[in-house]
């Protein structure tokens, strides 16, 4: 199922959710969701294409901690020049890769701040990103 629900306490922000099976045939519909949010924000091409990579890996560490019958949800915030991208599943107790994995070191490179969790069940990773100012 996917769904897109706003926020109606955000004044200047706007939260985005969709939940997809966590299958990778579905990673392209969070891939667009990305780079249209990233174009609202006017970023550059190179930063929208650097986005849909990072969440593209994000979700791919995450799909080996899911279980198979899984959902996937990724929650997208837009906050003045920032986008922020956590992405989660149910966990199976598996470990996501640690910040000295090239992995992560990629993450870091295309999304700028990143960090994990894993708890209450739920294995999450954010991604956030800010608007090049030198426009």
């Amino acid at each position: 199922m996917t769904q897109a629900l706003p926020h109606p306490e955000l004044a200047d922000e706007d939260l985005v959710v969709l939940t997809v099976p966590a299958d990778g045939a579905y990673l392209s519909v969070l891939r667009t969701a990305s780079a249209g949010l990233a174009a609202r924000l006017h970023f550059t091409l190179d930063d929208i294409e650097d986005l849909r990579i990072a969440v593209d890996e994000a979700c791919a560490m995450l799909l080996v901690a899911a279980p198979g019958d899984a959902e996937l949800t990724c929650r997208f915030e837009v906050a003045g020049e920032t986008l922020t991208v956590a992405v989660s599943v149910p966990s199976n107790g598996q470990q996501l890769p640690g910040a000295e994995t090239f992995a992560w070191m990629v993450l870091t490179a295309l999304a700028g701040s990143v960090r994990s969790d894993v708890s209450a069940g739920r294995a999450t990773i954010w991604l956030s990103k800010k608007r090049d100012g030198r426009r």
